[in-house]
């Protein structure tokens, strides 16, 4: 315990005039702001007073003149489920130590006992409830949709989107996001899940096309042991852990033939096996789908079952690129700058006139992801307080031949050597350090300096040093 904890209260209560003056003075000399009490009686109606502020910790005997331990360990839960109360016995009373443990005491101390014992004990219920508002804090921050990954934007496209998600939230109903990588179909299914009445129960999510249709079966229903070779032991699958929340099929559009039939008979009949299994497992599982895929194409092509379509498709909830976002931009951009900031430890940097320029004109076609990646890369090569439009590595759409409208795409290879060009100038062409400042490894550093037919004198009179691919140029 420090000095930083002196908005911490502590009430102690005990009848021994000598024991109560040294645990007091022991709390006092590492600044926790102390109140006693002898009686029993006092203490409960100091407990009950209104106008009393809350105690983080409550240190009381059991014994005591006017009203006992349990009594005052009730009436400070019933004020304040955090306050942690530590109970003293005597010996012989272990027993009615044990019944306020069960009553909700955080601990317990059997007299005699060194008061450095006591302070540990309290120091440790100072750290548990520090940790359980913090719980709380960010449970209520997830319910209120604030926070580091909040969805950013006020565009009429992104409002009736989200409008759409709140709506859904309530109900049960499968819910379909589409759009494009990088527009936030994940983010909207958080929302759609933390304003349902399942927000307190499990948020699985899956990434359909991250794993080969083997392993994705048994990710999602889960497998016995023994069921195929490797399988050595019993593994739950994703609709088990969801059972009574939400499952995320991310990228849903990729699942397999096999698996898409699998799917629908979990959606049809709300029970599944187990790879190798052979009771049926009931599951309770709101299941919300996400896709970048026309769904609508697939099925006609015939990759993807109507059938399955049908059922993930209730409610669609469908994301704009951002493109059609034209008047977000700048704001994400300003939250992905001050969100970067605080994690490099800046402050006070902000975009020159330039930057937003080129900011508004670029087309972003990998989104809201390709955005956040831009400006977090930005800020890494701008020195100085000031983020411009050269720190982006995006080529000026009116500087090129014929001029480029804002919203057309422009040349990834042209993006990629200017980036690449920058990052040498501004490490004076060591090809370590600009490889650190691009945060890409040595050899792909190199790779791409020869697709892009970069050279520099330098790399030719300091090849011992740090030699130069083959030139190109």
């Amino acid at each position: 315990m420090s000095g930083a904890e002196t908005a911490v209260r502590v009430l102690v209560v005990e009848d021994g005039a000598g024991l109560r003056r040294g645990i007091v003075t022991a709390l006092r000399e590492r600044s926790l702001e102390v109140v006693e009490e002898s009686d029993g009686a006092r203490a409960l109606a100091r407990l009950r007073a209104p106008d009393e502020a809350v105690f983080d910790v409550v240190v009381t005997d059991l014994r005591l003149p006017g009203a006992d331990g349990i009594a005052l360990l009730r009436a400070a839960r019933e004020r304040d489920a955090d306050t942690a109360v530590l109970v003293m016995t005597a010996h012989g009373s272990v027993e009615t130590a044990v019944e306020a443990m069960r009553r909700g005491a955080f601990d317990f101390l059997q007299k005699p006992f060194d008061l450095e014992q006591l302070e540990a004990r309290i120091a440790r219920a100072i750290e548990h409830g520090r940790l359980r508002r913090e719980v709380s804090e960010l449970r209520a921050e997830r319910a209120s949709g604030v926070g580091a990954d909040r969805i950013i934007g006020s565009s009429l496209a992104l409002t009736r989107a989200l409008d759409l998600a709140r709506r859904a939230a309530p109900v049960r109903s499968t819910v379909l996001v589409t759009g494009e990588t990088g527009t936030g179909k994940e983010l909207v299914a958080g929302l759609v899940h933390q304003a349902s009445p399942r927000a307190k129960r499990p948020f699985v999510k899956v990434n359909c096309a991250a794993l080969p249709e083997t392993l994705l079966e048994s990710e999602l229903f889960g497998h016995e042991r023994g069921a195929f070779t490797g399988a050595d032991r019993l593994r739950i699958g994703r609709f088990e852990q969801a059972n009574g929340g939400t499952l995320l099929l991310d990228e849903v559009g990729d699942l397999s033939p096999a698996t898409q039939v699998r799917l629908l008979r979990v959606l049809q009949e709300q029970e599944f096996h187990r790879l190798g299994g052979r009771e049926p497992i009931r599951t309770d599982v709101r299941i919300l789908a996400a896709t970048h895929r026309e769904l609508e194409r697939d099925v006609a092509a015939g990759r993807f079952r109507e059938d399955l379509y049908f059922r993930l498709h209730v409610i669609r909830i469908h994301l704009p690129p951002l493109r059609e976002r034209v008047e977000d931009l700048l704001a994400l951009a300003e939250h992905f700058l001050a969100r970067s900031c605080r994690e490099l430890g800046r402050s006070g940097v902000g975009f020159t006139t330039a930057a937003r320029e080129r900011i508004l004109s670029h087309a972003w076609p990998g989104n809201v992801r390709e955005l956040r990646n831009a400006v977090e890369r930005a800020l890494l090569l701008a020195d100085g307080d000031r983020v411009d439009a050269r720190h982006f590595g995006i080529p000026d759409a009116s500087a090129r031949p014929g001029g480029v409208a804002p919203g057309a795409s422009l040349d990834l290879e042209e993006t990629e050597r200017a980036l690449v060009m920058e990052a040498l100038r501004r490490t004076g062409h060591v090809q370590k350090e600009a490889a650190r400042l691009l945060g890409v490894s040595r050899r792909k550093l190199n790779y791409m300096i020869q697709k892009l037919a970069i050279t520099h004198p330098s790399w030719r009179r300091n090849r011992g040093s740090d030699p130069a691919p083959p030139s190109v140029a």
